[in-house]
């Protein structure tokens, strides 16, 4: 069984389907999309993670807040859903709440294998941009299954 992670934004998602070896179906859709996407959900997942927002302390701006309301869109559509922090991200894939976007880059390929090409296609094929984000949400929750609901 796979599971579906979503990597929000204000305006656009990420998401793809997981299956513990092998990126399925992925994309990065308007968020009115992929509502519409998830209501006629037919990917075999049996639940979901989304990157969730935490507060650090510092000011905000309203798209942040309206990333927000967009994560709960996509929990009321798709039901079952795990909140994933990018926090515990970095700490599962680097050892370290410090790690940038590259490093996670890095450290998925170092675990999971090259992206590779058309022609020779690796586990990793299609992801790019966003989508490594929603890749990163995926193995953590699929490695730490005790946080899933």
């Amino acid at each position: 069984m796979s599971i579906l992670a979503i990597d929000p934004g204000t305006h656009k998602s990420a998401f793809l389907v997981w299956d513990g070896s092998r990126v399925g179906e992925c994309g990065i859709l308007d968020n009115g999309d992929l509502l519409k996407r998830l209501a006629f959900f037919n990917f075999p997942v049996k639940w979901a993670a989304i990157e969730m927002i935490a507060s650090y302390g510092m000011p905000v701006g309203a798209e942040v807040f309206e990333t927000c309301v967009w994560i709960g869109r996509f929990i009321e559509r798709i039901g079952q859903t795990r909140l994933i922090y990018r926090k515990d991200v970095k700490m599962h894939l680097c050892g370290t709440p410090r790690a940038k976007d590259a490093n996670i880059r890095q450290a998925l390929i170092d675990k999971l294998g090259q992206v590779g090409t058309v022609n020779n296609p690796g586990p990793l094929f299609g992801v790019k941009s966003h989508l490594w984000a929603a890749l990163g949400v995926a193995v953590t929750a699929w490695e730490n299954p005790e946080g899933a609901r």
